[in-house]
Parts: C-alpha cells; structure tokens; sequence
C-alpha cells in the first residue's frame, strides 16, 4: 500500500473523515468484480490514485468527488475501459437519485424569505468563491447543513444505508427550510465546510498567572477567529495593589487585562464574517468591585465586552438590610475590607440605568442548578447570559419559531397545533446532540468537556408573534399561562428526545455524578436541553420576532445599513391585519414608524391595539415575570432584555433588580432607550436631551472606529435591538 500524505478527506456532506485508502480499494474491486475482471488488480490500481492524488493535492484535503475522478482516469489509462465506463455509471445513477430526491423535497418546501432576511443570508451565511461571488442559494444551504448534520448518525450506526441517512436530512432540511427551527449561526455558516466550527458560546478560565492569562487571550482569539464569542470570569485575578512575590511587584488588577482581552477581540473579525464579542465577569464580593462596575461609564470603552457582576444570595440579603459585607481575596480567602451593600447595589443600579452596562448574574442560583456540580461551579456564562458554562466548555443553540406551530381554525382564530410541536422538539433535540459530534472543536479542551456533558439548548423565538396570532396580549395573565404551557412541553419533550438517545448512544460521559444520577430516573444524553437565546439575526432569517421579547415597536426604522441609510420596518403581521381589515395606509405605517406605542392612534381598532403591544406598553414587572416564567422550565438560562423608556427612573431598574432576584431568574440585563451613542433600532424620542455619560459628552458616531459602526464593510448589515451581543445575535 502505497504511503499516503493525507490524514482527512472531505465526504459529500461536507463532514472531514479520517483518511482509508482501503476504501478506494474496495470500490474498484467490486468495479473489476462486476464486470469480470481480476480483484485482485485492486491494491494495486488503488496504489496509483494515492500517488496521483499525492502529486496533486499537496496540502488539500481530498474531496470524494476528486478520488473517484482519478480512480476512472487509473481504469482508463490502465485499459480497463469497461470497468471505468461502469464505475462512471454507478456513480451517475448515484448522482442522479441523490439530486432527484432533493429536487423533490426543494420542490415539497417553500421557503419565505423577507427582503431583510435575503440580505443577511448574502451578507453573511451564504457560501462565496474565492472572488467574493455568492455560489450557494438558501436552499442549498439548509442542504449543506442537513446532510452534515444527519451524517453523525453514521458514526454510531454504521449500517445506515443511503435512503436511511437521507431520511434523516429530510427531517432536518424541512424543520430548517420551512423556518420552523434554526440552529446557532456557527452552525448555519459552518456545516460542511471546511471549518465545521459549529458552537456559539465558549466558556474560558482565566487563572491567576500571567501565562494562564495570556493563554486565555490566545485562546479566545482561536475561538472568535472561528466564529464563536467566549465569556470570562476575572474573579479570580488578585486585586489591584496586591503584591505579586514573584516580582515583588504590584499587581494592577482584573480591569487593566480585561483591556488587553478587548484589544484581542477588537483585532479579529469572527471567521472572516463577524466582530468577536465577550462576557466579562467579576463576583460582588473581589475588591476590585467598584472599578468593574464603573468601566463602561464612558462609551466606547470595553466596547467588545458585555459585563455582568456575579451576585451572591448573601449580598442581595444584605442589599435589602443595608448591611456591610466582605471583600475578599481570590488569592488568599483573606478579607481584604468591606462595602455597604446597598451602596454598591446602587451603584450598580446607576450604571445599569445610565449605560445599560453592568448586567446581574445570580451566581449562587446558577450553581444550585448546575447539572454537573463535581466538575466544579460555574463561574462565567457567554456573551449574552443565557448559557452558564464550566470553563472549556462550549454550548451549540437552536430555536424553535412558535409563530409556525399555529394552525387556523375555521372561524379564523388560531391555536397551537401540539403534535406539529413535539415533532419539531423531537427533531431539534435530536439535530443539536448531533451538531456536538459532527463540531469541530478550536481547543483538545473544549471538545474534551463538551462531549462529556454535551450541553445542547433548544429554545424559542417568535414569541410576541405567537401571542398575537392568539389574541393574547404580552402584558396579560394570559401570556404568562402561555409562556408556561409553552416552555414546560419544550422542557419534558426534550428530555424524553435525550433520555430516547441515551438509550440508542450512550448517556453524557460525567452523568455519574450529575443531578440526575438517581435511582429510577432515566439516563440523559444531554446534561442540558433547553435554552432561551436573543436569535437577532437568526430571527430576522425566519420573519419573526427574537427570542421571547416583545415586539420592540410596531413600526421602526433600522440605522446604520446600506451604506448609512435608514430602512423603515413595520410588523408584517400588523400589515397582514391591517390590510385584511381595510385601515392600512403609507401615511399610517409613516406616522406610527419609532412610536414607542401605538395605544393612542385612535384609527387603528382598539382590539387591534391591545394585542400590538410593545416593549415600552409593558411595564418592568411583567417583562420580568415573562423571563420568570420561562426561566422556571429551562436548564440553562433566559436571554430577555427588560427595555425602558428613557423616563424611567433608577429607582424602576432597582425594583426589577430585586423582583428578577425573588422570582427566580438567573440574571436580569435592561436597556432604557436612548442611553447609548450607537442604537440601531430607534424610537421617536419625546423631548429627549443629549444624553450625558459620567459627565461627558457622548462620543460622535466619528468617533466610534469604523469596525464599530459597521463590523463588516463590504456587507449590508441588517442591525439588532438594543441592548443585544453580536455573538449571540448571529
């Protein structure tokens, strides 16, 4: 057997197999065995296709279609004119199936896609020559993703035939081609080519050592350079003053090297497509606590970071008394002084309502539902919140849009069609267990921890469409029972999906020891299965509204896309209503455009206007009872921005702070409109002065560096809500 230069080669789908010469092998032989000639030519006419291939493809990766092109051109050269003809048929026939069955189903599935949606997908997922020329349609790229994802079931179950594996990318091409789910960004831009980074959201320790952390900033710049966002906990890092003994120098603190992580990101654009992002993290308790919550008073500063100050139970306590607490530090255990914890509640209030930046993250909450507590605790989460994940852990995402799991009834009204839905949960559990197998991983250490717990979260979006097509407003009781049924179904749907896989592949390798390592209880192939994602672009993608927040406005207008121009938007599901009952108009979409309500227009019908509710007709209490209720029945945690207008007032942010705490969230983020430079999605302001930050002028978007304003140039960018993370979004 002649030595191959080759470790990998490229399959149909798009998955990178190990190299096996003893598979061109077999096929030329059942070629010289159907038409009469000597097997036994095989090894040696497979040896030849080795050496041409070596010849030809130094440094590539081997295709199939290339092998098999050179195994004809070795028959015809060797004169064995009959065997190739019939191998060129085989294939053909082959060929001709597999394109037949996918014209059909391309045929069976219509896919609608808005103008904005378009956009996005050329912009940014679409897969381009090396000109820069789009050479994919969405079709093919719900193909490209099915057959990569469906191609794991082979590596459990070898047998599978062709028609079987097909089967499967049928189920999941339709799921995604129908916009009924789509998975993470990663995975839509990555399956099946040459990359294959499929994963989101990262988790990365940063240890109190240079090295370590400068192994940190290295690794995270592997992961954004592969598509993903990555989140940090500084907790850990001794606190400015302190004595470094090594050097007998002095420590200068988690913020100075959080500016070196920003710098990093700032350098690299996400696998060529999008702008790295960052959750930073530092407990209530480090010393260095009120330098954390400060940093971002000035915009522009941190810009790839969202920051989150992890809560401990015992601080909210003594918040609520208005008692000192300890400082500690991380280095020793050693108090190193001690605040008032309403001061710094407070505090943390003020930034919170004057930037939007720090978030909360309930750190103890987090930890008392961590599936595998003896791995460790949890520290960090991703950029946007919604995933806690033990470092070098990664997390791969999809969502469920619940605004196509309605079906008409004949009176016009629509309900939830369940059997519609557990299929589409079955599928989506099943689609994201194989995205960890199919990953290719950016560290040894991630794919390491992932495929021990293999964390999946299968979430929602289309919410606030979903209570409209119901008649149920977002701000009713009636929503949050809808919230609940909804999120409880996906809850024990998936874990019976994960329980069926355990069954078939094995459960999570740290299962033993997992919170559900109990006597009767069934084993899970999944230490999570379900999550609450912002899906801002994926969202777009599907014509629905994110995740499950409430429609930002009716009618808004998107900045900073086409070159600086300004879109108007409006709900198409307002416009399918208001056209069918006859009061739509250009003036009214005009005159309702960046109203922050539409509760006051009195020619748009009053039961129309109780439903088109918007995030600013919702008050704070009931944005966080929705994220509450949806939290409840999720093992990981709930992307949710609680949005405020730029009247509301600090002592608004602290009361949702303290309701989020008592109803059992695991982290509350809120934005009040206008309290950043650069929003994309804008409402018409109502005497709003320029907005002052920390006594100082607001940077002018000249200011802001152009990578800022607009993370890829050469691309139309359809922009997100306010308040959101560009890693999660897309």
């Amino acid at each position: 057997m002649t030595e191959s230069k080759f470790t990998k080669i490229k399959k149909r789908d798009g998955r990178i197999a190990d190299w096996d010469q003893g598979q061109i092998t077999d096929a030329i032989s059942k070629a010289l065995t159907a038409t009469g000639k000597n097997e036994e030519l095989a090894e040696g006419l497979s040896d030849k296709v080795v050496l041409i291939l070596n010849e030809r493809l130094i440094g590539k990766i081997p295709e199939v279609e290339q092998i098999q092109d050179i195994v004809e051109e070795i028959l015809q050269k060797e004169e064995l004119g009959e065997v190739a003809h019939n191998y060129h048929e085989y294939r053909r026939k082959r060929t001709e199936i597999r394109e037949a069955k996918w014209w059909l189903l391309n045929y069976s599935v219509q896919t609608k896609l808005s103008p904005n949606a378009l956009k996005v997908l050329e912009s940014r997922y679409l897969n381009k020559n090396d000109e820069g020329k789009i050479v994919e349609t969405p079709q093919q790229l719900f193909k490209r993703v099915a057959q990569n994802i469906a191609s794991a079931e082979k590596i459990y179950k070898p047998y599978l035939t062709d028609e079987e594996i097909f089967q499967m990318e049928e189920k999941f091409y339709h799921m995604m081609a129908s916009l009924e789910f789509l998975p993470n960004s990663p995975t839509l831009m990555n399956a099946g080519n040459p990359l294959q980074q499929l994963s989101a959201c990262f988790v990365l320790e940063i240890p109190d050592s240079m090295s370590g952390i400068f192994d940190a900033v290295k690794y995270g710049a592997i992961i954004h350079q592969s598509g993903g966002g990555t989140g940090y906990s500084f907790s850990r890092l001794r606190p400015k003053g302190d004595i470094v003994k090594s050097t007998k120098g002095i420590a200068s603190g988690p913020i100075s090297f959080m500016t070196v992580f920003d710098a990093a990101t700032q350098t690299i654009k996400q696998g060529g497509k999008r702008r790295g992002a960052n959750m930073g993290i530092l407990r209530v308790d480090h010393p260095d606590i009120l330098e954390f919550i400060t940093v971002k008073a000035e915009e522009g500063i941190l810009a790839n970071f969202n920051i989150s100050v992890a809560i401990t139970d015992e601080f909210m306590k003594k918040a609520r008394k208005e008692e000192d607490y300890d400082l500690i530090n991380p280095k020793n255990g050693q108090v190193w002084g001690q605040l008032n914890a309403k001061k710094v509640f407070d505090l943390i209030v003020h930034y919170a309502w004057q930037t939007g930046d720090p978030g909360m993250i309930f750190i103890d909450r987090i930890n008392e539902h961590n599936p595998t507590p003896r791995l460790g605790e949890i520290e960090s989460t991703n950029p946007c919140g919604e995933v806690p994940l033990l470092p070098y852990e990664s997390c791969n995402l999809g969502s469920i849009n619940l605004n196509k799991i309605l079906k008409e009834k004949n009176d016009g009204k629509w309900e939830i069609d369940w059997q519609k839905f557990r299929k589409t949960v079955f599928n989506a559990t099943h689609f994201l267990d194989n995205v960890v197998e199919v990953n290719r991983y950016p560290l040894p250490q991630i794919e390491e921890m992932t495929k021990g717990n293999r964390k999946i979260g299968v979430g929602v979006m289309g919410f606030a469409d979903m209570l409209i097509r119901l008649g149920i407003p977002y701000n009713s009781n009636d929503a949050l029972e809808t919230a609940e049924k909804v999120m409880k179904f996906i809850q024990e749907e998936s874990k019976k999906v994960s329980a069926k896989l355990a069954e078939e592949k094995g459960a999570f390798p740290n299962f033993k020891g997992s919170i559900y390592d109990k006597e009767g209880s069934p084993k899970l192939r999944n230490a999570t299965t379900t999550t609450i994602a912002p899906t801002g672009t994926i969202g777009i993608i599907a014509g629905c509204s994110t995740g499950i927040e409430p429609l930002f406005t009716v009618a808004f207008t998107r900045k900073h896309v086409l070159g600086g121009q300004e879109l108007a938007e409006v709900n198409p599901i307002f416009e399918e209503i208001a056209k069918k009952r006859g009061f739509y108009s250009k003036e009214l979409i005009e005159k309702i455009s960046g109203e922050p309500s539409i509760k006051d227009f009195e020619e748009i019908p009053k039961d129309v206007r109780q439903i088109f509710v918007t995030a600013f007709d919702i008050s704070p209490e009931d944005h966080v009872r929705i994220q509450a209720v949806f939290q409840k029945y999720c093992d990981n945690a709930v992307s949710k921005t609680i949005n405020f207008l730029f009247e509301a007032s600090e002592d608004d942010v602290r009361k949702t702070y303290f309701l989020a705490f008592d109803l059992g969230c695991k982290g509350v983020t809120v934005f009040r409109t206008g309290s950043r430079q650069q929003q994309v999605l804008n409402i018409k302001p109502k005497g709003q002065a320029e907005i002052t930050v920390a006594g100082k002028e607001k940077i002018s978007e000249q200011e802001v560096s152009p990578d800022l304003r607009d993370p890829s140039p050469q691309v139309v960018l359809v922009n997100l809500p306010p308040g959101d993370c560009p890693t999660c979004n897309i």
